[in-house]
């Protein structure tokens, strides 16, 4: 059991491996596509905030450990989790493949969703759909935890990317009536360079939000399969080598070295970085300049912090996405190209289901073969 507890881990790190990989274009596309810094230094300063920003808090990491499946009613063994984690993985894959910015958010959710029915011998009632406590900012399940913030981030994201957009665009038109001094102030050529420098913080501002949400969901798995190895006594003798996978603080906490290695190995997997999905956010959906990338940037980052302070598993891809489409939008309306759009939207529809469905696949196998 501990070699599985091992492999459940390896399986985890890879996924957030390929998770840094994969997302690293939603941090960093504005910021190459307008010019701003070489995919390289954009790579460097997406990988460094991701790494701080994997420190910053463990709510969504406790959501995705106790707060999607009933362990009561499934047992979630090392096996059951590698399935869950190979659904995530392989759907990553394929959509990095297509350079189609699909959410590995969703579709870590989706495997392990669609493993643990198929664990649970297709009883939905392992899932968690809904679950309020006293206080609304503790509400759980999917209904609260993925459903709603799946529906209401790209819409915050769109929304919020015309505000910005439009407030910015209303204050340079406004400057630019006044005449004189003012009006010289908002010529392109320094619009350009003044945002050009503020948008090196809205690069960073979208890295930390990216690194803070995204890194604790593999944070979560981790955990869940501690929790269920600890529960099933396996961890009652570990060799001397292996006690750092014991438990600190019970089921309500992660532990400093998962937070520590899940940011690392996210940030060493956004140096690599992902130039595939980098074209479709950055250059295929719309053209950006640098205000345009300082509005998207902005936008996504804010929505990413807001859900990670309350535990909500948002997908970076998402926000930024409906960011970039907000501000395309108050720019023009008509510089959107839609059919890049609805290529994006139907891998939105279909992560979660696709994930989970090669989980529980490969889980029913698995059962059957046991």
């Amino acid at each position: 059991m501990l070699t599985l507890l091992l492999l459940v881990i390896l399986a985890a790190l890879v996924f957030e491996f390929i998770n840094g990989f994969h997302d690293t274009a939603n941090s960093i596309a504005t910021v190459v596509a307008t010019k701003v810094l070489t995919p390289t230094q954009a790579v460097m300063l997406a990988a460094a905030t991701n790494l701080f920003g994997a420190f910053s808090g463990t709510a969504v990491a406790k959501t995705i450990s106790s707060g999607l499946v009933d362990t009561g009613l499934v047992n979630i063994s090392p096996e059951i989790l590698i399935c869950a984690l190979t659904g995530a993985i392989i759907w990553n894959l394929i959509t990095w493949a297509l350079g189609l910015p699909s959410s590995s958010s969703h579709a870590l959710i989706g495997g392990l969703c669609g493993a643990a029915v198929a664990a649970g011998h297709n009883n939905f009632d392992v899932l968690i759909w809904s679950k309020t406590a006293a206080i609304w900012t503790e509400n759980k399940g999917l209904l609260w935890k993925v459903i709603i913030p799946m529906v209401s981030s790209p819409v915050a994201g769109f929304t919020l990317g015309i505000i910005i957009m439009g407030g910015l665009m209303a204050i340079i038109s406004s400057m630019n009536s006044a005449g004189g001094l003012l009006a010289r102030l908002v010529r392109p050529k320094w619009i350009n360079l003044v945002f050009g420098k503020a948008q090196l913080l809205s690069a960073g501002y979208m890295g930390f939000a990216h690194g803070s949400n995204d890194a604790q969901k593999t944070m979560g798995i981790i955990a869940l399969a501690i929790f269920a190895a600890n529960g099933a006594g396996t961890l009652d003798q570990l060799p001397s080598w292996a006690e750092f996978l014991r438990p600190d603080g019970g089921e309500k906490d992660i532990d400093s070295w998962v937070i520590f290695t899940c940011a690392l190995v996210m940030a060493m997997g956004t140096a690599v970085g992902g130039w595939r999905i980098i074209r479709t956010l950055g250059h295929k959906m719309v053209k950006l300049h640098p205000i345009n990338g300082f509005a998207a940037e902005t936008s996504s980052a804010t929505i990413l912090l807001t859900a990670a302070h309350f535990g909500m598993p948002v997908s970076t891809t998402h926000s930024i996405s409906t960011a970039i489409m907000g501000v395309g939008f108050a720019k023009n309306p008509h510089a959107l190209k839609l059919a890049v759009i609805e290529r994006i939207v139907w891998a939105w529809i279909l992560t979660i289901p696709a994930a989970g469905g090669i989980a529980w696949v490969m889980v029913s196998i698995l059962l059957a073969v046991h």
